[in-house]
């Protein structure tokens, strides 16, 4: 198994507070500012179309160069955008300009997925969705790396031009076949805070998942190329162990997919079977240190990025969970700070 020894430490937001849409923005922002005050190397959005209980955000790059104007450090990723549903033509453009205007701070993470409802209401067929996500991706590749992005010659060029990011593209897959297609392509690999389990092994450690894809992506990775993989984790801590996990326990009861996840009403289920089935992480710095040390997947990522979802506590308490993780849990997990103050 091959390890890789660069850490860099992520903040991933999913703007679910339960306010107006332009409060839950500010109070993402203040996060985000927070996170790199605290030494965090970068932070990230997603987007979800349509949908205000999964993630309310469905412009990751207007947000992101909103985030750009407050912050001065951190990277600005995408984890992600949801390439399938979206003109790569102006994904790029948008992109680009972002670089530009961040000081080249912009990393790009796309995915093919999204729901079902976001296709049909685009115009689009779910089923199409890898196919459409191939073709769009080799436009970004195309127009980023200073080709036409029409693929034909003399064909107009992106404006302002890619630079170095088509460097810093990543793929987020549950799959084996693009977690070979992201090495094989040089791009970083990006794993999900959880995934689904195969139907033979609905209780399979998500470290089991995840080692095959890691392995997949460092075999097809061109040599010399430097690996990038981002392994995400839903953690949330707090000074009193009690405290964080009274909160875990109201917020997985109350999040919507969780019913689906568990197959039984978890107004019922106990923390444990809880934060099993969510891929959660919640308690004490020490806590949350002993069961993150045991994830082999994470030991092997280059970039580890954390976030409250699915757990979603109270806004004061994210702030602190954020300083808790930049000095009590991700330097046991062979991060050191760059830059910030904690």
């Amino acid at each position: 198994m091959t390890t890789a020894p660069a850490k860099q430490l992520g903040f991933f937001t999913r703007l679910l507070d339960d306010v107006p849409p332009a409060e839950r923005y500010r109070l993402a922002l203040e996060q985000i500012t927070r996170a790199e005050a605290a030494g965090y190397d970068a932070i990230a959005v997603a987007q979800h179309h349509f949908d205000a209980a999964e993630g309310g955000l469905p412009s990751p790059l207007p947000f992101l160069a909103y985030a750009a104007a407050h912050t001065s450090r951190v990277r600005l990723t995408t984890g992600v955008v949801t390439l399938a549903l979206e003109s790569p033509v102006r994904v790029a453009e948008d992109a680009v300009v972002l670089d530009a205007l961040s000081g080249g701070r912009l990393e790009l993470g796309f995915a093919s997925g999204g729901s079902p409802g976001a296709f049909t209401a685009l115009g689009l067929d779910f089923a199409d969705r890898r196919e459409i996500f191939e073709a769009n991706l080799a436009t970004v590749q195309r127009g980023l790396a200073g080709e036409p992005v029409t693929g034909t010659e003399g064909g107009p060029l992106l404006y302002p031009p890619g630079g170095t990011l088509a460097q810093r593209i990543w793929i987020a897959t549950f799959s084996l076949p693009w977690a070979i297609e992201a090495g094989r392509r040089g791009h970083g690999l990006m794993l999900s805070r959880t995934q689904p389990r195969p139907e033979d092994t609905p209780d399979a450690p998500l470290a089991d998942l995840q080692n095959p894809l890691i392995d997949a992506y460092l075999e097809h990775l061109p040599a010399g190329a430097t690996p990038r993989i981002s392994v995400a984790r839903s953690v949330f801590v707090a000074e009193d162990g009690e405290h964080a996990r009274d909160l875990a326990l109201a917020g997985l009861r109350r999040a919507p997919f969780v019913a689906k996840t568990l197959g039984t009403d978890p107004a019922q289920a106990p923390l444990e079977r809880l934060l099993a089935a969510t891929d959660a992480h919640t308690g004490d710095p020490a806590d949350v240190r002993a069961t993150l040390a045991a994830d082999t997947a994470l030991a092997r990522a280059t970039h580890l990025s954390f976030q409250v979802h699915s757990i979603d506590p109270p806004h004061q308490d994210v702030l602190r969970s954020i300083d808790l993780i930049a000095t009590e849990v991700a330097p046991h997990l062979g991060w050191s700070p760059s830059g910030g103050t904690a």
